[in-house]
């Protein structure tokens, strides 16, 4: 089940042996692009801009709406489109087992999910202005009036469910088995692209449904992807690949480096607007390389962001999560990111906020690592409006997931220069088609945006997927049959049991054994158990009645097995008294017909019939003549 429709926010279902799997559950914020930012203290330019409304006049839509340079904005808190909703409700997709998470950047909808325990009850208020705004919605202009799902954006959660929501999460460490009610195991990979990053196996005892999200095969600072245990899929499920497919990200940290010193020497700021993990761990250590040789150390770095100093300290002791060369320094112990030394010397500070020790310590010129990327909330916003009038300072924008364009449009006009950089160091096409023909799943399913070359390059073959079979693809709200059914199902026979049974060969190096047992089903794990010993009668007293839940172990007939070679039959009949025999060939076996006696006996491959009328003896006679040829188990 699809329920996101952008491929490297996914929010998938599988349903799977009895369990119910949610794979991630990304948060599409590009909606927050059609708003207007959320500055951090009053704006006058924001709040002095002309109100849209149309020709005819809506004063509704003259308060919501505003235009900037040309561009109409929502003038109201963000809203974010949720993961599908029709789809949940009408497939009862409210009761999820299990979410699966690959990386920090998709359980921003996590709150959501688990905000209730019906997914049906999820959604909060509606703004009520922007709620009249969208019953307008075919009048409205681009981009809005063609914006996605724009009956399924809702505001944020609280900070409440952020906590609930995290308190519910369990942490597993790479490879570790992790069992759902018994009826399926499922083990995190490492996917190779962020610290905790991980790919999935979900497998029963004979079937294995793998899941990659967010992969990468680049050599950073994270454990390399773990490729060989994806092998012997029946069904691999491929998502979350590069959004740029075209760029080469050392190129793209190369042009970072050079149009941050080339600011900064000419006395200008940088802003990089950016996650607070992730790719910023490379940006540091790329700059702690090059800031002495580009003469840049007495130019000050800060991160600022509410969870700053957590980030920086968390993905030094997390060994586990990293590459083994940073591994191998952990136990030295030396720091194995080289931002701990640019903190010690002061190069680079981190703060909560603007707001405290930060407007003490600003000097410029200067490097700034805030967020949001979307320039639509977050401290960036601040710096925005601060060194957008200059044309010394510079906006770097490293995070493929928003259009710049989009993003700087409600700050327009803007003097200070912008430079696109993106950084996406996710599996590209060339290296999917090589990783699948390793690891070689009887299945790929993918988004249908990657069955075929992008709108804008139509022309370009090799930014698709291509292995054999075609790959299966999905689209937002579309529900998938995965191509392959469960034959087998694991039985466990306790050792009494198995010391009963007497096999017989039937044929050379296969035997068997008929068995009488009750089967025990509980938490999806099956057990043969000894039949229970009927109720014996004691003396003088009435018999007891077995109780109603007790098996009726009836003593099973023997099974017979072998063949019946015809012309000894035929001399075994004769020895014992009957006459006139005929034998008649036939497409699956022999007729043999006693003449005399009126009876016929067909003889097949798996089955032997006796014939006659109304003579029972005759018929029990002749059937113990043929089971002397046929072995008993």
């Amino acid at each position: 089940y699809c329920l996101s429709g952008h491929p490297t926010l996914p929010c998938n279902v599988l349903k799977f042996k009895s369990t119910t799997i949610m794979l991630d559950c990304g948060l599409d914020m590009t909606s927050t692009l059609n708003f207007l930012p959320l500055p951090l203290v009053q704006s006058p330019r924001l709040s002095n801009l002309p109100g849209w409304s149309l020709k005819d006049g809506n004063a509704f839509l003259d308060k919501e709406l505003k235009e900037c340079s040309g561009h109409v904005f929502v003038d109201s808190v963000p809203e974010f489109c949720l993961p599908e909703v029709r789809l949940r409700r009408a497939n009862n997709l409210s009761t999820v087992d299990v979410i699966l998470i690959s990386n920090y950047a998709l359980y921003d909808a996590l709150p959501i999910h688990t905000r209730h325990t019906g997914f049906t009850a999820q959604c909060m208020p509606r703004n009520h202005q922007c709620q009249k705004a969208q019953s307008a919605s075919l009048l409205l202009p681009s981009p809005l009036k063609d914006a996605v799902e724009v009956s399924t954006w809702r505001r944020c959660y609280t900070m409440q469910e952020v906590n609930s929501a995290l308190s519910k999460i369990q942490l597993v460490g790479y490879s570790q088995k992790i069992e759902l009610f018994g009826a399926v195991q499922v083990t995190p990979l490492s996917s190779g692209y962020a610290l905790g990053s991980s790919n999935w196996i979900i497998q029963s005892h004979y079937e294995k449904v793998s899941y990659v999200s967010g992969s990468s095969l680049l050599t950073t600072h994270p454990q390399p992807m773990d490729q060989a245990s994806l092998k012997n899929s029946d069904v691999l499920v491929l998502t979350g690949l590069t959004q740029i497919p075209t760029a080469n990200p050392d190129g793209m940290v190369g042009e970072f480096c050079s149009n941050l010193a080339l600011t900064v020497r000419n006395g200008g700021n940088v802003l990089v607007p950016c996650y607070p993990s992730g790719v910023i761990y490379d940006l540091l250590e790329c700059l702690y390389q090059y800031i002495d040789s580009a003469g840049l150390s007495s130019v000050p770095l800060y991160f600022i962001s509410p969870v700053a100093n957590s980030s920086l300290e968390f993905s030094q002791i997390f060994a586990e999560w990293l590459c083994h060369n940073k591994q191998s320094k952990v136990y030295l112990p030396e720091p194995p990111f080289p931002h701990a030394e640019l903190i010690q010397t002061n190069k680079l500070k981190h703060y909560p906020s603007i707001h405290g020790d930060f407007s003490n310590d600003f000097r410029q010129p200067c490097v700034v690592f805030t967020g949001h990327p979307s320039l639509r909330f977050g401290d960036v916003v601040h710096f925005m409006e601060l060194w957008g009038k200059s044309s010394l300072n510079t906006v770097i924008f490293t995070e493929p997931d928003f259009s710049y364009l989009e993003a700087l449009a409600p700050y327009q006009p803007l003097a200070m220069k912008c430079i696109y950089c993106p950084i996406d160091t996710r599996l590209n096409f060339i290296q999917v088609s090589k990783l699948l023909k390793e690891v070689q799943p009887l299945h790929v399913v993918c988004p249908e945006q990657y069955t075929q070359p992008p709108p804008a390059q139509s022309h370009r073959m090799d930014l698709m997927i291509d292995c054999q079979p075609p790959a299966m693809s999905y689209r937002r709200a579309e529900v998938l049959a995965l191509p392959f059914k469960r034959r087998y199902e694991k039985i466990e026979i306790m050792p009494e049991l198995a010391d009963s049974l007497v096999p017989m060969e039937i044929k050379p190096g296969i035997s068997l054994a008929t068995v009488s047992a009750v089967l025990h089903t509980k938490d999806n794990k099956h057990l043969l158990q000894p039949p229970p010993r009927p109720a014996q009668p004691t003396s003088g007293k009435k018999r007891k009645r077995v109780s109603d839940d007790v098996p009726d172990c009836k003593v099973l007939k023997p099974l017979l097995s072998g063949s019946i070679p015809v012309e000894q039959f035929v001399q075994t009949l004769e020895k014992h008294g009957f006459s006139d025999i005929k034998v008649e060939d036939t497409a699956k076996g022999h007729i043999v017909l006693l003449q005399e006696a009126e009876t016929l006996i067909q003889i097949e491959e798996d089955s032997t019939h006796i014939i006659c009328d109304n003579d029972e003896m005759l018929r029990v006679r002749l059937r113990d003549l043929v089971l002397k040829f046929l072995q008993k188990f």
